[in-house]
């Protein structure tokens, strides 16, 4: 008899566990599928426009005018180059290369103070907010102004994007909170 009340009592206490908590229960698993995907979405940090995703980047492209580089890891393992760069007025900036992102480049190119030897510079913004987001990169040899359809077609061209004006979707996803009257 005793063994059957505490047989009861343990089926209770799970059943009461499952009915009272499955919102928590939802959002973890829900969560946990966020964080164990090999691909997440990089945005706009000042307006949330999706530039690119994680796949995206590269990091192959190496600067010998970097003051400092350092490897850093995103979410689902994608290994990424973070490169600290000074500009002739004694800014810094840490940019992580990508092979493509959706950002309006101003042409034409400029071949002087460029931090990737053999590689001409031009602005790259936000399509949405205009924010200057980093800078892309074509080969010294191309004209000065191409199409957007040419630099995004070669494996020539990458863009340079500024850490600080970039934000992880995973990351932005975290910040929301669920209000609690919808908890219950």
């Amino acid at each position: 008899m005793i063994e059957k009340m505490e047989i009861l009592i343990s089926c209770m206490f799970l059943l009461v566990a499952a009915v009272c908590r499955p919102v928590a229960a939802c959002t973890t698993t829900a969560e946990a599928g966020k964080t164990t995907s090999a691909d997440t979405l990089i945005l706009c940090r000042a307006c949330g426009h999706e530039l690119a995703s994680s796949s995206d980047t590269i990091a192959t492209v190496h600067s010998r005018m970097a003051l400092s580089g350092r490897n850093d890891t995103l979410p689902g393992g994608r290994r990424v180059h973070v490169q600290t760069f000074e500009n002739p007025h004694g800014l810094q900036f840490e940019v992580v290369t990508f092979r493509r992102a959706d950002v309006d480049k101003r042409w034409p190119a400029e071949r002087h103070f460029s931090w990737f030897p053999g590689f001409s510079w031009t602005m790259a913004s936000c399509p949405r907010c205009r924010t200057h987001l980093g800078w892309a990169f074509q080969p010294n040899s191309w004209p000065a102004t191409i199409t957007p359809s040419a630099f995004e077609s070669s494996d020539q061209t990458f863009l340079a994007l500024v850490i600080d004006r970039l934000l992880r979707e995973d990351f932005a996803s975290s910040l929301l909170i669920t209000p609690k009257s919808f908890i219950r």
